[in-house]
């Protein structure tokens, strides 16, 4: 019997990420990455159209583009025959959505659209409809709604509704003009099959449904807006599927993804929810942090429980049988990029170029040469908002401790060091509320290059981290799915249990917490958490009224 291969195909924030792997053994035959022609669009859109503070857009067509790259360059470098590839699976940023006609096709395409800033992809971290999401948090807890309990008691901006009803509120034409809001994974999956499905763990997240309650209530959506009191009936998609189930196959029209008509096509899934399995995790007590641009960290257990400042909990949203919890920092790549490329002097800029290595490299190799606490700052980690515990997008960084000898590499430490302490207090919120934290691991860009940022971690969680050795994570994940898909009669799996067991790989490096560090960082944690709380609890809402000054400044 020929070697099977399923594809993978991560879409994160600025690529996607294709992995061909061999079902049996997960061996990696080929990978591919395709830039977004647009990247994000948080300035302007392509034809010029200005876009205000905290919008952050994509244009679909890139998500298309990239998808042709990648799989065509994946299967031209293996050398591996479309007709041994039994499956593809796609798994996406979320909540990444976009309003499509009828047809299903995104509104931006249309000339007379191309102008509407409403009428593109809102990306995961389009936090601009901020003020919706407190309006609807603002009812949901005066009507006592139990959905709230599901999601840590508050609505994040980054979630479906929020942005639908910035979309109704600011552009009633497109609302009007909007067949359905689809996220993005269920955009692309429909044009490789031509069938219109939502995947669970998107809907259950990011959109409020449930599978044991569906939807929130008529009369909860008719009291935050009567315009959307039928929202799920008019224009949410029916089918909803669990994730790795087959979402259809590969249609004549989607030959341009190289792959043989007929080839099976997986429901895909959020990106850091496939990395789960890809890692090796298989049972309750095992925490992921996913690391990259932003962070985020799932943990299974067999019981629901009420968790404050969580995403969202799932009956099956991660691994089926139990309950998937979701938590995560709305930036943890990005404030180190930006504090790079905004707050360094040339002199910086020059030694990484005679150096030849990157700003970041020399930044951190400037970091590690410093002692625990010896830069004496201290950070908050919230510079694109704190999506846990806080779930607050209107909350913005700090430093604390700065003086005229404060040097790049303090601060650029210390932002790390504000990071590690984000997670810690999202780790306790687990302990605390019922959820066993036994052992923890790593994958994303960041766990394999940064070893400084990872033993830092280590030291403030005082945790043994177990980092992934396969750098694309979400794609492998993802060709697990097609596996499951494609079935086990055609060369892949029965279910992501047995994908996992054969196709994941373990973890190669273990970060160690060192003692003397460890005690430190307890006594800066504690300092941590009272900046935290009195910044982000109501104790001082100073970071807010700056914003709000700074926006109406900028109206003007």
């Amino acid at each position: 019997m020929c070697t099977k291969y399923t594809l993978g195909v991560d879409f994160g924030t600025l690529s996607a990420r294709a992995v061909l792997v061999n079902t049996k053994n997960g061996d990696i035959a080929a990978e591919s990455t395709q830039n977004y022609e647009h990247g994000v669009m948080d300035k302007q859109l392509p034809d010029g159209t200005p876009l205000a503070k905290d919008w952050a857009l994509q244009y679909p067509g890139d998500y298309l583009k990239a998808l042709k790259a990648v799989t065509n360059d994946a299967i031209d470098k293996s050398g591996v025959s479309p007709e041994n590839i039994i499956g593809i699976a796609i798994d996406f940023t979320s909540c990444t959505m976009l309003p499509v006609d009828n047809m299903g096709q995104p509104l931006c395409f249309r000339e007379d659209m191309k102008s509407e800033p409403n009428a593109y992809v809102k990306l995961w971290k389009h936090h601009a409809a901020q003020y919706e999401a407190d309006r609807i948090n603002a009812i949901a807890m005066e009507r006592g709604e139990k959905f709230l309990s599901r999601y840590g008691g508050k609505i994040s901006s980054e979630s479906m509704l929020p942005k639908i009803l910035q979309i109704l509120d600011e552009s009633p034409e497109v609302y009007k003009e909007t067949g359905r809001f689809v996220e993005a994974a269920d955009y692309v999956t429909e044009q490789l099959t031509g069938n219109e499905i939502r995947c669970n763990s998107c809907a259950g997240y990011k959109n409020l449904y449930s599978k044991t309650s569906g939807y929130p209530s008529h009369e909860f959506l008719k009291a935050v807006d009567p315009r959307i009191e039928f929202l799920a009936e008019d224009k949410l998609p029916e089918k909803i599927l669990p994730h790795g189930s087959l979402a259809g196959y590969i249609t004549a029209e989607a030959a341009w993804t190289g792959l043989a008509r007929g080839t099976a096509v997986a429901v895909p899934t959020i990106d850091a929810h496939v990395a789960v399995p890809a890692v090796g995790i298989n049972r309750p007590g095992q925490l992921l942090m996913i690391m990259g641009t932003s962070g985020c960290d799932i943990i299974c257990d067999e019981k629901e429980y009420k968790i404050p400042g969580i995403c969202g909990v799932v009956e099956d949203g991660v691994l089926p049988g139990y309950f998937g919890y979701e938590s995560g920092q709305a930036c943890m790549g990005d404030h180190l990029d930006w504090f790079a490329k905004n707050c360094v002097p040339v002199e910086y800029y020059n030694e990484a170029k005679e150096k030849n290595i990157s700003l970041q490299a020399l930044l951190t190799s400037k970091a590690e040469k410093l002692s625990t606490g010896e830069s004496g700052l201290l950070a908050l980690d919230w510079w694109n908002g704190n999506r846990s515990i806080l779930s607050d997008g209107n909350l913005t960084g700090m430093i604390l401790g700065m003086t005229l000898t404060t040097r790049p590499e303090e601060i650029y430490r210390a932002l790390i060091e504000a990071t590690a302490y984000g997670k810690r207090r999202i780790i306790e919120n687990y302990i605390n509320n019922g959820v066993k934290v036994e052992s923890i691991y790593a994958c994303g860009g960041i766990s394999g290059k940064n070893k400084m940022m990872m033993q830092i971690f280590s030291d403030v969680l005082n945790r043994e981290i177990k980092v992934s050795p396969v750098l694309q994570t979400g794609a492998l994940g993802a060709a697990m799915l097609a596996a499951c898909a494609a079935g086990k009669s055609k060369g892949g799996w029965n279910d992501i249990f047995e994908a996992s067991a054969a196709m994941s790989k373990e973890p190669t490096e273990i970060y160690k917490p060192i003692p003397e560090n460890v005690k430190i960082y307890s006594d800066l944690y504690e300092e941590f958490i009272k900046l935290h709380d009195y910044f982000g609890s109501g104790g001082n809402n100073v970071m807010k009224k700056l914003k709000q000054i700074g926006i109406e400044q900028k109206q003007k």
